[in-house]
């Protein structure tokens, strides 16, 4: 089963490209963050046509998520635990059955957190968008330890924002200040790796420099001035079904790309 994660950065403009990539490469299954549409107004149909059950969680210009599969999803929930209020649509779960069990699909969209905002000792202003980031990533860290705990085998992927070392980008001292590369932030993530989960990329020994996000100013993708920011991490039961996994670097020279490219794996479900 091919599973594919990629931010479009906008359904609306994104359309074509979208398509386009789905002929070429047949994800069985795609977790799309940045969608910037309300559930009524995705172009449900035009997916469902291709072959793809359609389940999102839309926020009017802004963020959103949505899967599209071409397995029957079951068990759909939208929605990070740990805050009812939050009004950000940045998570959506749920479970397909394949030939060799259950595999639960979560999909993210985490707080990009910038500006940074410091108060003089240098903790995160309350309110502020850096503060926002550090409180999701906790509620992610405890969504994840508790699909740990149901021992079903789970995937959590999307735009997690957070550049995991240094070597995830091309010229990492201009990211130093910056909310996806602060040591709080890559602790954070580090501290969700720890729980047991598996980095695919990593795994499926990535060569160097493979970045998933390449900024739209001063020709970074034609310098290759990138980051690793897309990123795919599975639980030990996940993580055994393994068989491959790379990134469709290729996309980002495409005619109306978004500026993050589709991150996928292989898994034997």
């Amino acid at each position: 089963m091919k599973i594919a994660t990629y931010n479009i950065n906008g359904i609306k403009a994104r359309l074509q490209t979208v398509t386009d990539w789905l002929a070429e490469t047949t994800p069985d299954i795609v977790l799309m963050q940045e969608i910037k549409s309300l559930d009524e107004t995705f172009p449900r149909e035009h997916f469902e046509d291709l072959g793809y059950q359609v389940e999102t969680h839309g926020q009017k210009g802004f963020n959103g998520v949505a899967i599209l599969s071409r397995v029957p999803l079951e068990d759909v929930s939208r929605g990070l635990p740990g805050d009812n209020d939050d009004p950000q649509a940045r998570w959506i779960e749920a479970t397909v059955i394949g030939k060799q069990g259950a595999l639960r699909l979560c999909n993210l969209y985490l707080p990009n957190g910038n500006p940074v905002e410091l108060d003089a000792a240098g903790e995160p202003v309350a309110g502020g968008k850096y503060a926002y980031k550090l409180a999701w990533m906790a509620r992610l860290k405890a969504r994840a330890a508790a699909l740990l705990e149901t021992e079903m085998p789970a995937l959590i992927a999307g735009d997690y924002n957070i550049i995991p070392q240094a070597e995830d980008a091309k010229n990492p001292e201009k990211w130093r200040d910056d909310a996806l590369f602060l040591p709080r932030s890559r602790r954070a993530y580090r501290e969700i790796v720890a729980l047991g989960y598996t980095d695919a990329l990593e795994a499926s020994g990535m060569p160097p420099e493979t970045f998933t996000f390449w900024d739209f100013q001063r020709g970074a993708y034609d310098k290759n001035d990138g980051i690793r920011i897309d990123h795919v991490l599975l639980s030990p039961g996940a993580a055994d079904m393994l068989e491959d996994a790379g990134v469709d670097a290729w996309a980002r020279g495409r005619a109306k790309p978004s500026d993050h490219v589709p991150v996928w794996v292989e898994l034997d479900v």
